[in-house]
């Protein structure tokens, strides 16, 4: 009987993806999915480790399956992939003890022979070691979303600010040759996928390392030109690569979608030059009147961090005028914690209490969530058009979807329309959502076989 397999996933886009290449690396070894812990050989764990909050979870997950019997009454081995698993290393098995596997972000390859191993050895095993090679076999990935497909453009970074962790996990910047990702791309239209999501971490610092004359900004142009696609969307870009060029593309691409996310992390000038952002408070803002300026309608959302170290009520001031100055449509807002090998964890003290920061979070959430529900107001009496990529959380009869801009919208229809494209009059506004009614319908190309 095939062994099965069940991956488990914690964080961003990129770790998304990153599962969906582990699946198809253990089913092209022989092995088969399985739904829950209890019916698997093998549980991976894909683990985000930006925040200590990330860590926990996956520290209380592992406790979790433990207990669980697998097949024939014995618990599931345990491996750990991803960024928890790069940065701690071998340190993993001794802080959670039901670990047989690490496999770090760069060796996510190497995974189906580890676990081979574990499994026939019953010994611990490990790959943490750079591999510099980011190429990846056409069509191994398993593709879990019927209407998106993820394509990693570039891994690592090469900026470390200083509270971020992804340099120390996921390694220097490598670029992705063109021709590979456009392969890629084709591939996931010719299965039915009419959304593109490029990723990177600094995604518009991308050149290609088999075109040197190619930027990112090209790079959008080459994957909209690809017949099939009908939306192109990219994560994530930091403020100081987006170009002119990058601007004029969003603008006369017609699948590029007229969102964009722009991680500003704080407000004040100040803050930012501790967190090395290598941009001002009013270069952010320069450049958001450039962006508004330049794509007709595009909404942007952003990250925003509190509490950094040496964080005082008028930098936290900053940061909220700099929000109401944007209007965001939507944001990402944590708590600092302080991240194992950043520059931060180094060099400044954690010095704003807890609780101040938990009263900082609030009052920007609270300021956000009011710019948002004012924002879906005025798409009142709108229609929209709507990807139609999932049933509603909240009933079945309802489904869901995004406009170009990236707002969900909810309206009620079947199932069987998953992957089409909708024209929806907007009847209501929420903070989070926007309801309305479908006016016309565009049937899904033929779906992928998942």
């Amino acid at each position: 009987m095939a062994k099965r397999y069940l991956i488990e996933t914690f964080g961003c886009q990129m770790n998304f993806h990153d599962s969906e290449r582990m699946a198809g690396l253990l089913e092209a070894a022989g092995y088969e999915p399985a739904l829950e812990p209890a019916d698997a050989d093998v549980v991976v764990l894909n683990t985000c480790t930006v925040r200590e909050k990330a860590d926990d979870k996956v520290l209380s997950r592992i406790g979790e399956i433990r207990s669980e019997a697998g097949p024939g009454g014995q618990a599931p081995l345990i491996a750990v992939a991803g960024c928890l698993a790069q940065q701690d290393g071998a340190a993993m098995f001794r802080r959670a003890r039901g670990v047989d596997v690490v496999v770090g972000t760069m060796a996510e390859r190497r995974l189906p022979l580890l676990v081979d191993e574990a499994l026939r050895t019953r010994s611990r095993q490990i790959d943490i070691n750079p591999y510099d090679d980011v190429s990846f076999p056409l069509g191994m990935a398993r593709r879990m979303d019927p209407v998106k497909a993820y394509v990693t453009i570039i891994e690592g970074c090469n900026d470390y600010c200083a509270f971020c962790v992804v340099p120390h996990t996921r390694g220097h910047e490598r670029m992705r040759p063109k021709g590979e990702i456009l392969e890629e791309v084709q591939e996931a239209v010719q299965s039915g996928r009419t959304e593109i999501h490029l990723l990177g971490q600094i995604v518009n610092h991308y050149q290609a390392p088999d075109d040197p004359g190619c930027d990112f900004a090209d790079l959008l142009a080459a994957v909209d030109a690809i017949p099939g696609i009908r939306r192109v969307r990219f994560a994530s870009p930091h403020p100081r690569h987006v170009t002119a060029r990058l601007i004029d593309a969003m603008r006369e691409l017609p699948h590029v979608c007229k969102h964009l996310h722009l991680p500003v992390q704080s407000g004040s000038t100040r803050v930012l030059s501790a967190m090395r952002r290598r941009h001002t408070r009013d270069e952010y803002l320069e450049l958001v009147r450039a962006v508004k300026a330049g794509v007709a309608g595009i909404q942007l959302s952003t990250d925003m961090i509190v509490g950094f170290p040496g964080e005082a009520d008028e930098d936290f001031a900053d940061t909220l005028s700099l929000v109401e100055a944007v209007g965001f449509h939507s944001m990402f807002s944590f708590k600092y914690s302080e991240r194992p090998g950043t520059l931060a964890a180094k060099r400044l003290p954690d010095d704003v209490p807890e609780g101040e920061k938990d009263r900082r979070l609030a009052a920007l959430q609270d300021l956000q969530k009011g710019i948002q529900t004012r924002l879906h107001e005025e798409a009142v009496g709108s229609t929209v058009e709507v990807l139609i990529d999932s049933v509603s959380r909240r009933r079945e009869t309802e489904l869901s979807g995004r406009t170009t801009g990236n707002t969900v919208v909810n309206f009620p229809g079947n199932q069987r329309e998953l992957g089409s494209f909708a024209m929806v009059e907007i009847e209501r506004a929420g903070a989070h959502s926007l309801w309305g009614r479908p006016r016309s319908l565009t049937a899904p190309r033929p779906g992928p076989t998942l």
